[in-house]
C-alpha cells in the first residue's frame, strides 16, 4: 500500500471548458481555483464545499500530443481520470511495480509536478495519475466569461466507479491507493464498498450481483466504468431534467457535453 496518499480530484474532459460550466458551476456552485494550457491539454479545477475537485480538460496544441483529442473522438466527453497526490512518487511506483502495475508516462522532469500514471487496462476501466506537488504553485485567476457561481457550493460528496470483478477493484483502490473500508453493503442488483482518504475524497466501487443485472449490462466487457459524481447542499427544486429517486433524491442523466452523470442527494 502506498502510504501518504489522497485523492485530490477526478478529471472530466470536455470539447471547451464553457461546456461544464453549467452543471458544475452554475447548478452546482463551483468555485474556479486553477487552470492553464500545456501541449495536448488545457486543464482547469472547480472547487466545491468539503474542497473536492472537478478537473475539466479541453484539447488545446493537439498537434503537439493528441491523447485527449483521441479520447473524445473514441469517447465522446465524460470522465477521464483519478488523481491521487503522494508524498515520494518514486516510493510509490516501485511499490506499484511489486504489486503488478506498470505505470506509463512516467515524468520525473518538473520538481513543481511529477506524474505517473495507470493504464486502465490495468486500473479497473479508468486512467490512474499519480501525482507529487508543490501545493499553491499553480494558482491562477478565472477566465474571463467564468460565469458567477450559485450562491452557494455543492457538497462532492463521493465518486462511484462501477467494476466486474469487486475483488480487482479494491486490490487497487484499497491494496495499492490506500483507501480505507468505511461501508459496504448490497442488494439484488449490485454489491459496493465505500473508500475514504484522509482529505474529503470518497470512492463507491459498485460490482454487478449477477450477469444479468442491469449494471452488468451498462458495464458490457469493460473492467471499470465511472458511474456517477454524488452531490449534496442543491435544492432540487430548481434543477431541471433531473430524474426523481425513491430516496428522495434525483439523478441528471450524462448530458452532450460532459458526458457525466450526476446523483443529487436530498
Amino acid at each position: 500500500m502506498i502510504e501518504e496518499i489522497d485523492l485530490d480530484h477526478i478529471a472530466v474532459a470536455v470539447e471547451r471548458w464553457a461546456d461544464a460550466w453549467p452543471r458544475f458551476v452554475s447548478l452546482l456552485g463551483g468555485r474556479w481555483m486553477s487552470g492553464g494550457r500545456g501541449p495536448g491539454f488545457s486543464p482547469a479545477q472547480i472547487g466545491f464545499a468539503n474542497a473536492m475537485r472537478v478537473e475539466v480538460l479541453q484539447p488545446y496544441q493537439v498537434e503537439r500530443n493528441d491523447f485527449l483529442r483521441r479520447f473524445l473522438d473514441r469517447s465522446g466527453p465524460g470522465p477521464h481520470h483519478f488523481t491521487f497526490k503522494v508524498k515520494d512518487l518514486g516510493v510509490a511506483l516501485g511499490l506499484a511495480e511489486r504489486a503488478g502495475y506498470r505505470p506509463v508516462g512516467v515524468d520525473l522532469s518538473d520538481p513543481t509536478w511529477k506524474e505517473a500514471f495507470l493504464h486502465p487496462k490495468e486500473s479497473c476501466g479508468v486512467v490512474v495519475q499519480l501525482a507529487q506537488s508543490i501545493e499553491g504553485y499553480w494558482e491562477t485567476p478565472a477566465p474571463d466569461g467564468f460565469p458567477t457561481p450559485a450562491s452557494s457550493a455543492a457538497t462532492l460528496v463521493r465518486i462511484t466507479h462501477a467494476v466486474a470483478d469487486l475483488d480487482a477493484g479494491l486490490a487497487l483502490f484499497a491494496g495499492l491507493l490506500g483507501g480505507q473500508e468505511t461501508e459496504r453493503g448490497a442488494d439484488e442488483s449490485a454489491r459496493w464498498v465505500e473508500l475514504a482518504w484522509p482529505g474529503p475524497g470518497r470512492v463507491r466501487l459498485v460490482a454487478p450481483a449477477s450477469p444479468a443485472s442491469p449494471l452488468a449490462s451498462w458495464l458490457g466487457d469493460r473492467s471499470g466504468r465511472m458511474h456517477h459524481i454524488a452531490f449534496s447542499g442543491v435544492s432540487l427544486a430548481e434543477v431541471e431534467g433531473a430524474v426523481e429517486l425513491a430516496d428522495g433524491g434525483a439523478e441528471l442523466p450524462p448530458d452532450t457535453t460532459t458526458g457525466t452523470r450526476l446523483l443529487l442527494e436530498p
